[in-house]
């Protein structure tokens, strides 16, 4: 029987190149449908929105955090595909009772090309996979044409009431140094909590508000500007910055345009 290794170290046992896969992480989703596994993607999550096509049409299972495990069950997998940030750890293991479930750990960009090629092994994609990372990783050097004027320091936050921000071990952090931003909270881990105090106590230049997992909006810029005067305070797409898939491939251009528009002003 097959042995495949996760991003845990943990062995899986899979019998065959899987026909009924169910995702419960939607970067990992999207990837599944750019390596063409439309037929065989039986089951995913409500927050699972890209391809809309899928959102509209697959069986959904409940949430990252929610997950309906009877459900799940009932839908006969043999490939459930999870991620240690994104799924609680007790309901990873009581979906181990329905199939086995390979569990990615992704907090940089060479961690998620890692992800990307394990899951075109496994489902039998290999070639679409390396493509795919091809792909990207051409996006992500043409990025160096446009890098900013000067390495601003900046505070990324994730999350309003309280004020959430990223660390120096996650993905997103990864994507603020790939295009020459300094992340002032890369000295701390994961995503603690953070005032406008510890904001301005960094000197922070330049703050991005994420679309996702909080819905920034423009009037939260303005409650902010009022705060910190003297900082840029830029609405960015949380998808771009956090998405570890596919979604990557949109990655370039849309951070060039960014990078050109801080430049600008």
């Amino acid at each position: 029987m097959p042995l495949y290794t996760d991003q845990l170290k943990r062995v899986i046992e899979i019998s065959a190149v899987p026909q009924r896969i169910i995702s419960l992480v939607p970067s990992q989703t999207e990837l599944l449908f750019d390596l063409g596994l439309d037929k065989e993607t039986i089951g995913i999550t409500k927050f699972c929105v890209h391809p809309e096509s899928w959102f509209r049409n697959k069986q959904r299972v409940g949430g990252t955090k929610d997950v309906n495990v009877d459900l799940v069950s009932s839908l006969k997998p043999d490939l459930i595909i999870a991620n240690k940030e994104e799924n609680k750890k007790e309901q990873v293991e009581a979906l181990e009772k329905a199939a086995p479930v390979w569990i990615s750990d992704v907090n940089n960009i060479v961690s998620a090309f890692d992800m990307m090629q394990s899951i075109g092994e496994i489902t039998g994609k290999q070639e679409k996979a390396k493509t795919l990372i091809r792909e990207i990783q051409n996006g992500l050097v043409s990025l160096s044409q446009n890098k900013p004027i000067k390495n601003y320091r900046t505070a990324y936050l994730i999350w309003r009431d309280p004020y959430m921000t990223v660390g120096g071990d996650t993905f997103i952090h990864d994507m603020l140094r790939l295009i020459g931003f300094q992340n002032v909270f890369g000295d701390v881990k994961r995503y603690p909590q953070v005032t406008t105090e510890e904001i301005i106590s960094k000197n922070t230049e330049l703050i991005l508000l994420s679309t996702e997992p909080y819905p920034f909006k423009q009037k939260h810029i303005d409650e902010l500007q009022v705060q910190l005067p003297a900082a840029k305070i830029v609405l960015v797409d949380g998808e771009i910055f956090s998405w570890y898939g596919s979604r990557m491939l949109h990655a370039a251009g849309y951070l060039n345009e960014l990078m050109k528009h801080i430049n600008s002003e």
